[in-house]
């Protein structure tokens, strides 16, 4: 397949704000609702605890955010926390938003992003998905094609930045935000179970 390069310009960096918010859409679908138990559930030796994914996106985006100044800094933080984790990613998200939407931010590193630490982190968003089907608590599905696409949040802008918020705090607080309601699965087993 023949190599193609984007345009470093305002089209490009729209585009990968979009998908800024398609991960932040996606992300706080899977982490809305996610019983206590879930963080801390092992799934095998060789998968990572849900809480441990959470912190590598959280990495990534920090990852992120230091590709958009044109720096490459990885740094492997983050603590078996799950609502500190939760946090941060969502942190790190918004501010990685405001470094694209700023005149300052490298946009020739455009690529790197999509194929770096905007790829891995969708891969990890289906990854946590797929292992909350696997402890009995899983995504509400959706059809892609009904979704209002102008409904899609922008991180700490405006009137979807308070949407991302909301979200961010559900996935923190597990709220559902409806009220009176709570989940009505039972949480995950304990891994001593």
């Amino acid at each position: 397949m023949e190599a193609t390069s984007l345009p470093a310009d305002a089209t490009a960096r729209a585009v990968v704000r979009h998908l800024t918010a398609t991960l932040a859409y996606r992300a706080a679908k899977v982490l809305r609702d996610a019983p206590p138990a879930f963080a801390q559930a092992s799934f095998g030796d060789s998968t990572r605890k849900p809480v441990l994914i959470v912190a590598h996106m959280a990495d990534l985006m920090a990852w992120a955010i230091t590709l958009t100044r044109g720096e490459y800094v990885w740094k492997a933080e983050g603590s078996g926390d799950w609502f500190a984790e939760v946090a941060r990613f969502f942190d790190n998200m918004a501010a990685l938003d405001r470094e694209l939407a700023s005149s300052g931010a490298d946009v020739s590193i455009i690529e790197k992003l999509i194929q770096g630490p905007l790829a891995d982190a969708l891969t990890h968003v289906g990854q946590l998905a797929m292992l909350r089907g696997m402890a009995g608590v899983p995504v509400r599905p959706e059809l892609r094609a009904r979704t209002d696409r102008r409904r899609t949040c922008r991180p700490g802008s405006g009137a979807a930045g308070t949407r991302v918020r909301r979200r961010r705090q559900r996935a923190v607080t597990g709220n559902s935000g409806r009220a009176g309601l709570t989940p009505s699965r039972s949480p995950v087993p304990s891994p001593s179970d």
